[in-house]
């Protein structure tokens, strides 16, 4: 199986090595703490979009920053290898900051693609698309379900 769990610098060369194996490169990315059919829906959305679909993966330490401390509770390592496992991705890039702009500044992606919980507005890597004349496309979302809300239905139990 080729590999398809990358460092950012390693993805930056293989994209520089070969674009038109790439390109247009959709990139998304979040916490994807525990996999759910919006994601999974979400996904096949953001490939279509483009040739390939990147998916940045917080890191544990900034899901924590950005959930708290009880998360993520599957570790980055895990969540990274089921990311690679579905059939929409084509590479994964895990990231330690709260944001992906250091990555998205590395691979200028064709199309930055997030759910339409969004907005342009509320996106803090809109400025940067936007800076490098990317597009940003918002992805309705099919299936509303939150990885919050499930372990908070789990607690209740």
């Amino acid at each position: 199986m080729a590999k398809i769990i990358f460092e950012l610098a390693e993805f930056v060369e293989l994209l520089r090595r070969s674009p038109e194996a790439w390109r247009p490169l959709v990139f998304t990315n979040g916490c994807f703490d525990l996999i759910h059919v919006g994601h999974v829906r979400y996904l096949e959305s953001a490939k279509a979009l483009g040739k390939t679909l990147v998916v940045g993966l917080n890191s544990d330490r900034s899901v924590q920053e950005l959930k708290g401390l009880s998360r993520p509770i599957i570790p980055e390592d895990q969540r990274a290898e089921v990311m690679a496992a579905l059939k929409p991705v084509d590479a994964v890039i895990i990231f330690p900051e709260p944001t992906a702009i250091k990555t998205i500044e590395a691979i200028a992606p064709d199309i930055y693609a997030k759910g339409g919980d969004y907005t342009v507005e509320t996106l803090p890597e809109a400025p940067t698309v936007n800076g490098y004349g990317g597009k940003i496309s918002l992805i309705q979302i099919e299936v509303p379900s939150s990885t919050t809300k499930i372990v908070q239905r789990i607690k209740s139990l």
